[in-house]
């Protein structure tokens, strides 16, 4: 356990597990699921070593209830689960998940997280630009993932690791293999670039050309889900830096009020204005075969409402009745693209409570970290932190493609999640 002691080493492991959680195709598209799990078995040894070493800084009663709620109702849910095999295999995966999650939380600073984070993104970024390069420069085709078999014939363009469109002005899809999940990495960097920009804690130059770059990237992607993501983004950080400039309480609760105000206008006129909004941002009214998918899916749950048909995290596609849902461009759906309502259908109503909660409460205290002033000497006015800022950006960008995608209920989603959720309960407790 001495090289856990190794500042470069601890930095060098949690990078990894980034680079492996924000984009674990990278692995499935190379050596195989089965070459995956052993790099998340790695990982998870790593992290029960971490949770070992740091024992003195944290303990079970200490977590978050709700995140405590959560892990009794995933692994219970194979009492009652309709696929307790794919239950089993599903509940294992995001144990992993949390395990990890709370090791980084205890052992790591904000500032270390933060600076891990910061490598892991532009080791992705960087990564994907070249890679698209490489497959329109060099194969001059479109690539799929190495090790499967393909039957002859046409193949759904979701099938493709890269489909050769980076030359083309065509959506690039870079290491994740997924143009939204590119975007959304992207959007992390700007989040990540700009908090180490404005609190100089790297060079300024070499940022900005990062920032440009994750700009570059979210363009190249062009995920509607993604746009809509970076205008909540900048709200937000408007909306902190507002209430950070307020000089007293008074003003405060008039600002809150405002932005509560404005939040309820603006879902208001999403819901009003939903057809000519998705035309803005190119998007069908069916958002690219989503709406379909929801409503087998809430046909589905609305049979067992209450605690649902047993988690899964990702759908088991050959478990009834998951195999029974709806393809989509011609390839099997592994999750409801809508986190929400994956929740209802895999733990029902009481899941969505459960995890509801653990969101809302997670947001207000990261909320808070980055409203209030960090007090480190008792009896003085404290001061703001540029990094307080990030964990409530990156929820806020998280919850947004909650309502596409259900990222949130596994890997990086459910990761930096209990990460925010954790850190923000027992913060910074390193030396």
């Amino acid at each position: 356990m001495r090289a856990l002691d190794n500042p470069r080493f601890r930095f060098g492991l949690l990078t990894f597990a980034l680079v492996t959680v924000l984009a674990g195709d990278i692995w499935r598209y190379t050596v195989t699921w089965v070459g995956f799990g052993v790099v998340v078995l790695v990982v998870s040894v790593f992290a029960v070593m971490l949770l070992v070493r740091n024992a003195a800084r944290w303990r079970l009663g200490g977590l978050p209830y709700s995140l405590l709620a959560f892990t009794v109702l995933i692994v219970v849910s194979v009492l009652w689960s309709a696929y307790p095999g794919a239950t089993v295999v599903g509940v294992v995966a995001t144990l992993l998940t949390l395990l990890s999650a709370v090791a980084f939380a205890v052992s790591y600073s904000w500032a270390e997280l933060l600076r891990s984070l910061g490598l892991a993104l532009r080791i992705l970024i960087s990564g994907s630009l070249l890679f698209e390069l490489f497959v329109s420069v060099v194969l001059r085709h479109p690539l799929l993932p190495l090790w499967y078999e393909y039957p002859d014939g046409p193949l759904a363009k979701s099938l493709y690791w890269s489909r050769d469109l980076l030359l083309d002005g065509g959506k690039i899809q870079g290491l994740p293999g997924n143009s939204a999940l590119l975007g959304f990495l992207a959007l992390l960097a700007l989040i990540v670039f700009g908090a180490q920009l404005v609190g100089r804690t790297t060079r300024r130059i070499p940022t900005l050309v990062w920032l440009a770059l994750a700009a570059l990237t979210i363009y190249l992607t062009r995920s509607a889900t993604i746009t809509l993501a970076l205008a909540a983004v900048v709200v937000v950080a408007l909306a902190i830096v507002a209430i950070r400039s307020a000089r007293s309480t008074r003003i405060r609760a008039v600002l809150y009020s405002a932005f509560f105000a404005v939040a309820a206008a603006l879902s208001i006129a999403a819901v009003v204005l939903r057809d000519p909004l998705l035309a803005l941002l190119g998007k069908q009214p069916d958002l690219t075969g989503r709406s379909n998918i929801w409503a087998f899916v809430t046909d589905l749950a609305q049979q067992r409402p209450v605690l649902g048909w047993g988690w899964v995290s990702y759908w088991a596609p050959w478990a009834a009745p998951l195999n029974t849902l709806p393809y989509e461009g011609g390839v099997q759906q592994f999750q409801a693209h809508n986190a929400w309502l994956d929740i209802w259908l895999q733990l029902g109503f009481v899941g969505l409570a459960v995890f509801g909660f653990l969101v809302v409460s997670t947001v207000v205290r990261a909320w808070l970290f980055a409203a209030d002033r960090r007090i480190t000497v008792p009896g003085t006015l404290g001061t703001y932190t540029v990094e307080s800022v990030v964990p409530i950006l990156v929820l806020t960008a998280l919850v947004v493609q909650s309502l596409a995608e259900s990222r949130l209920l596994i890997e990086y989603g459910m990761l930096l999640l209990v990460v925010i959720a954790v850190k923000t309960k027992l913060g910074d407790r390193l030396p």
